[in-house]
């Protein structure tokens, strides 16, 4: 009890110590969020690697335009269209794209893929002592420990030379699929009871391919649709400009010059968190409940309704938020989320669930009126579907566990943190990121302990 009154007296004390007056940031001009007061990003670096376009400023004001998103210049529309008319797999691809900064052409495909498929194996005495043996009941923080213990199989762990941040690099890449694949069968056999599954990774399969035979087994447990849509949300999850919280995060860490193993390991913990990753989860629990609430999903009005109760925070988890709807950058649209829904319904026909797929694109389409009613008539705020909208239920679809839903998006995206990183270790005005924050605290007089008066 005693324990306790201390514990809640500290609380009331660090809580108080924490509060800052709103009216303050706008007094000293402090972007909160790092977000300026149109809600568009401060500008806060030059990159190479990608763009993301949802806007533009017309006198001074911000404008909706129909997003778009770029690797290294090329449109990610025109990339998924050239691989998939080929149809080929195109995670490797993309990866070429974003380090070496030009598409590869067959041969140097060839020759990457091939160098990227000797990698992916981990040594049998790291998957027992740092996976198997280490229990966890978070794929993420199980990829966090793994990838600081990579550092220690490492014979030159801290070298910031272009040649081994390229040679550490390609290593975490191609790893990234076992030790996640690895971590989750860990997982499912210490806390969920299943039957222990470690198999080597296959020369012969692709990224996506690879996946899901090390999560499922033999390579005729998943269809080649299925492959195709993991891949295609691998390369739409793989980059996404310098601003995103991860990359961002990635940046700054390594500006310091410290190893690449602990600058992953820090854009992993911004990922866990649940204001960047685990988005479609959410989306996926707010649909089952409006499956059971809304009866006829066809119709508009039922739908409508439980779109309002949500927003007035009267349905699901009453946060008032209508998950895989908004986006920072994105205003009219975001184009992965469209490039994931084009082959979403042809995976939701194979999987006989097309009804609910029917329900998903009735909410997209209803929402951006309902939230404007919902805002009033005066709102210009415009708002589109994000790709984590349709990125939940393709994974259901599919069959891949919700354990593995964040993991995934690590997996892509450790392609583009490692770009970013290579990128600011090398550029010529290359300095230490070193915001400012304003000090408002106040100064003190200090008094001696014998004087102190309780508070």
């Amino acid at each position: 009890m005693k324990d306790k009154q201390f514990f809640s007296t500290l609380e009331e004390s660090v809580k108080k110590s924490c509060q800052i007056d709103n009216e303050l940031f706008e007094k000293f001009d402090v972007k909160r969020g790092l977000r300026n007061s149109d809600g568009t990003g401060v500008l806060v670096g030059l990159t190479n690697i990608g763009e993301v376009m949802g806007y533009k400023k017309e006198d001074g004001k911000v404008v909706a335009i129909p997003g778009r998103l770029l690797y290294r210049g090329i449109d990610i529309e025109n990339i998924t269209a050239g691989f998939q008319k080929d149809d080929r797999h195109g995670f490797d691809e993309t990866v070429y794209l974003l380090l070496v900064g030009h598409l590869p052409n067959k041969a140097e495909l060839d020759e990457f893929t091939a160098h990227m498929s000797a990698l992916r194996s981990l040594p049998d005495h790291f998957v027992k002592d740092m996976i198997l043996s280490l229990k966890g009941k978070d794929v993420l923080n199980m990829l966090a420990r793994s990838v600081l213990g990579l550092y220690t199989l490492d014979k030159n762990p801290d070298d910031i030379a272009l040649d081994n941040m390229i040679r550490q690099t390609l290593n975490l890449i191609a790893k990234f699929p076992s030790i996640i694949a690895y971590s989750y069968q860990a997982l499912k056999h210490a806390y969920q009871g299943k039957t222990l599954s470690i198999r080597h990774p296959q020369a012969n399969l692709s990224t996506a391919e690879n996946f899901l035979y090390l999560i499922r087994g033999d390579c005729a447990a998943y269809t080649k649709l299925e492959s195709d849509l993991l891949d295609l949300a691998l390369v739409l999850h793989a980059e996404h400009g310098g601003g995103n919280n991860s990359t961002f995060t990635m940046r700054v860490t390594s500006s310091t010059e410290t190893d690449i193993y602990s600058a992953v390991t820090s854009a992993i913990g911004s990922l866990k968190g649940p204001l960047h990753g685990g988005a479609n989860l959410k989306v996926l629990e707010m649909m089952e409940d409006m499956k059971k609430q809304v009866k006829n999903w066809s119709s508009e009005q039922e739908v409508e309704e439980y779109l309002l109760k949500v927003l007035n925070k009267k349905a699901n988890d009453n946060s008032g938020k209508i998950y895989g709807i908004g986006h920072p950058v994105y205003t009219i649209s975001d184009p992965r989320a469209s490039l994931l829904k084009e082959k979403a319904r042809e995976l939701a026909i194979e999987k006989s669930r097309l009804e609910e797929f029917e329900l998903y694109a009735l909410v997209e389409r209803l929402t951006p009126e309902v939230f404007r009613v919902f805002k009033g008539e005066k709102s210009t705020k415009v708002v589109c579907i994000n790709v984590d909208y349709y990125s939940g239920f393709v994974y259901s679809c599919i069959g891949i566990p919700k354990e593995l839903y964040t993991p995934l998006f690590a997996l892509a995206r450790v392609s583009g943190w490692t770009a970013h990183r290579i990128e600011e270790l090398t550029f010529s005005a290359k300095r230490i990121i070193r915001p400012a924050f304003k000090y408002v605290y106040g100064n003190r007089e200090y008094i001696p302990i014998a004087e102190r008066l309780s508070n």
